[in-house]
């Protein structure tokens, strides 16, 4: 798209061709009001209120494109006539609750009322029953709707849960005088908005989605509201304290809004979260899982004198990547320092992958980032849950689909039916466990150009290749010629007369034939449908951007290396931009600063993990830490931005720093260390009071820094190991959490309350002799847990997953590295 220049109100703007006048409009802070838009989702023209004149011509600025040289009025007699009638339609029947409302002083339909100016009510219809409903995390409360279908819209356009929709309400027509006598636009949006409410596309009584509460947040007013807020607080008592999400690895942009907890405890409390919900969407986990703090009344100096001894006795610090980058520098200053080990097993996969990706790559970080995966046309995933690993990877893959006009393909042995309710222009090919390297020679066979490729890699996706003769049925048009008499008057005698005459016909015929067709023996492993070539050639169509999502699958395969390398050789020599999904909140930011071991000394000091000495931020250990919501520091996320974070909870313990000053770092602070990250590794000499936390009107993220990705030294040699074809065959279990559940933290929060078990389809369940709740033994060739059985209809197919949220089911243990294993699972 070309840059362009626009006139907006007599200024002169520059736009992109094509864009919505509305986005032109707020990316150069032009005010145009507007209800039912939002940035990143389609047009719902629902409100109509951002009217305005384009070249003499009245458009809705949302849906209409901005063109060269454009004259734009934002506002004209007839446009003020018709915001101020579209807002006194919205106030018709809408209850007088505005002093017990959840979204009272942040209501849109109070501050539009009052910017049209609305002091009188020129309109009136008879209401109907609206009764309110509670729809689990969601209350709805249809007599507050406005029906803008901003909830429906981004479910379905940036979530991809399709979960709500508009029904019939049921109310009176709308008397056929005013049709004549009100402004044109107001009268059409009454019209609809009069035979509509908002219901669930299930057809149920309760919200059956991946429970992200983003419709809640959209809602202009207050008839979608989390349950868990109803009649919590009055939206000016909160204070908003910006943060970064410490749950996985996106790194959304939060806000938590608190205040006192009740007037006998001035201790504030964590009310909800927010987002920028037109730049960044959360899942339910960020949005829910906001109260793990640890609370701690004051400093346990017995318990640090303990903690003291244990550092000087230990020789090894094994601790999780739930943590800030700051943390994670302190370790690698103690190791530096004393020689301890480090030990992180995930973010130690993580790092060897990516050192192995650079080999080929020559640079330290994959390339690209879920903003560039958002813009794609084309979109592939593997060797992730995608929606349960990082749900910000899932909502990219699915608005790349829904508002790119854009086709994915989705690679996992888990089948996952809300990736497949995305859309038709999604195909999903479950593979065996163990095939992921077969997958990627498959990309490589279709997208990379093979001449570029190390001759090496080309013969040997060649040699998967044959030709085969096989036979089909073709139907042919033949023209047959027969002899005909007919009856003709001789024009000479003026008699009838029987002649002779050819009279042709065309018939179909089927024959057979025998051709020459390419035979792939990469689909076949992969196990693609039998006509996923043709389905591919349309899904390609006029495609141009191309987005490649890889995860944490890959890391702890028996074969990883191999697997980084050919997914260097992806990016390397195909259109695809790369995506990984680190496997934790801060995996890339520990595996860039810290020098991990492999095993384990004598005596373990634990941070948020079991050792010889642990350190919790869960309340469960020797010495108490502070948890993420009660931190200042930064993490990295998936798109390889340092981000911010700050308290939004008072901490009264020790913390990791104290520890770090008694054995001699000389910090005072923990945000001290911002600046000291190292720089070879692509982080900034930045103080953390600097760090920006916020976007811009026109959705660009001013948050921390983006690392600088660093040269790698490369060699030569390219070449990538033959695929094993071993498989995984027989009864599998795979290591996932529901969606909602990333850790023991998300665990402990109020309204994430799931329980731990063996995680089964309902198809699975039908195939076995087991039933919902029945306790089942898990035995895997590493060790065995007993578990409940729980029916789980956002999974498909005949692999069972177990969680690693709660710790008690001690499910890591029956898995030597990679996330599938072969297992027994016998009743109880």
């Amino acid at each position: 798209m070309s840059n362009i220049t626009i006139n907006i109100d007599g200024r002169q703007v520059q736009t992109t061709e094509g864009e919505f006048i509305l986005n032109a409009a707020r990316a150069n802070d032009i005010f145009i009001p507007a209800i039912c838009y939002l940035t990143r989702c389609s047009p719902t023209l629902a409100c109509r209120i951002c009217l305005v004149e384009a070249d003499g011509k009245q458009v809705y600025a949302c849906n209409a494109k901005a063109k060269e040289g454009m004259n734009i009025t934002t506002s004209t007699e007839n446009i003020v006539a018709e915001r101020r009638a579209i807002m006194e339609v919205y106030d018709v029947n809408h209850p007088l609750q505005c002093g017990v409302c959840d979204q009272s002083g942040e209501c849109e339909l109070q501050n539009y009322t009052l910017e049209m100016g609305v002091d009188s009510q020129s309109y009136a219809i008879k209401d109907v029953a609206r009764e309110s409903k509670d729809w689990g995390h969601i209350h709805y409360d249809p007599g507050l709707c406005i029906v803008c279908e901003r909830c429906v819209t981004v479910c379905k356009d940036m979530i991809g849960d399709n979960s709500l929709k508009t029904v019939a309400r049921g109310g009176d027509a709308i008397d056929a005088e005013f049709k004549e006598s009100m402004p044109k636009d107001a009268y059409a949006m009454w019209n609809k908005l009069n035979k509509s409410i908002i219901g669930l596309t299930s057809g149920e009584e309760m919200l059956d989605c991946t429970s992200c509460g983003e419709c809640a947040a959209v809602c202009p007013v207050g008839a979608l509201v989390d349950t868990h807020f109803m009649y919590e607080s009055n939206a000016w008592e909160l204070r908003q304290i910006p943060a970064t999400c410490g749950h996985c690895s996106a790194g959304c942009q939060i806000s938590y809004d608190v205040k006192h907890t009740d007037i006998e405890n001035s201790d504030d409390k964590i009310y909800r979260v927010m987002n920028e919900w037109n730049y960044v969407s959360l899942c339910g986990a960020g949005r829910y899982g906001f109260d793990y703090q640890n609370e701690v009344k004051a400093k346990d100096e017995t318990a640090f004198a303990y903690a003291l001894e244990a550092f000087k006795k230990a020789d090894t610090i094994e601790f999780t990547s739930t943590i800030t980058n700051e943390e994670a520098f302190i370790f690698q200053s103690l190791k530096e320092k004393f020689g301890y080990k480090l030990v992180n097993s995930e973010a130690k996969a993580f790092q060897t992958f990516l050192n192995n990706y650079s080999e080929i790559s020559g640079k330290s970080l994959y390339g690209s980032d879920l903003h560039e995966a958002h813009g794609a046309d084309f979109i592939v995933s593997m060797g992730t849950a995608l929606k349960s690993d990082n749900p910000n990877a899932r909502y990219a893959f699915n608005n790349s689909i829904s508002m790119n006009k854009g086709a994915g393909l989705y690679f996992h042995p888990l089948k996952d039916p809300v990736i497949e309710g995305i859309s038709k222009n999604v195909v999903s090919i479950n593979h065996a466990p163990l095939q992921e390297e077969a997958v990627l020679y498959l990309l490589l066979d279709l997208f990379a150009e093979k001449s570029k490729l190390p001759a090496s890699v080309a013969e040997y996706i060649a040699s998967f290749h044959s030709e085969k003769t096989i036979t089909v049925e073709e139907t042919v048009k033949e023209k047959v010629v027969e002899i005909v008499k007919v009856t003709k008057v001789n024009e000479e005698t003026g008699e009838e007369e029987e002649v002779e005459e050819e009279k042709s016909t065309m018939v179909s015929k089927k024959i057979s034939k025998e051709v020459q067709v390419d035979e792939n023996r990469l689909l076949e492993i992969v196990g693609a449908p039998a006509n996923f070539t043709e389905s591919l050639e349309k899904l390609l169509a006029k495609k141009e951007n191309f987005s490649l999502i890889v995860g944490p699958d890959l890391y702890t395969h028996p074969n990883a290396k191999n697997l980084a390398r050919l997914v260097a050789l992806v990016e390397k020599y195909s259109a695809f931009k790369l995506v990984m999904i680190p496997s934790l909140s801060n995996t890339l930011g520990v595996s860039l600063i810290c020098e991990l071991d492999d095993a384990k000394g004598s005596y373990t000091i634990g941070y948020n993990t079991k050792g010889d000495f642990t350190l919790s931020a869960l309340g469960n250990g020797d010495l108490d830490m502070p948890a993420m919501n009660q931190q200042e520091g930064t993490l990295t996320s998936i798109d390889k931005r340092v981000n911010p974070t700050n308290a939004a909870l008072p901490y009264k313990g020790y913390v990791l720093n104290d520890i770090a000053k008694a054995l001699g770092l000389a910090s005072k602070f923990t945000v001290d260390y911002t600046q000291k990250l190292p720089t070879c590794k692509g982080f900034k000499a930045q103080l953390f009071d600097n760090l920006p936390n916020r976007y811009e009107n026109d959705g660009t993220e001013v948050r921390g820094y983006v690392l600088d990705s660093m040269d790698v030294k490369t060699f030569s040699d390219e070449d990538v190991a033959p695929l094993s074809e071993a498989k995984l065959e027989g009864s599998i279990i795979y290591l996932a959490n529901p969606v909602r559940q990333f850790s023991e933290f998300t665990n402990k929060a109020t309204n994430l309350k799931e329980e731990a078990g063996v995680y089964m389809s309902a198809s699975f369940l039908e195939s076995s002799d087991f039933n919902e709740g029945d306790m089942v033994k898990v035995k895997t060739g590493s060790g065995e847990v007993t578990a409940k059985i729980i029916s789980d209809n956002k999974i498909e197919g005949e692999i069972a997953t177990l969680p690693t949220f709660d710790s008690n089911l001690n499910s890591q243990s029956l898995f030597s590295g990679y996330r599938f294993t072969l297992a027994t699972i016998q009743g109880v």
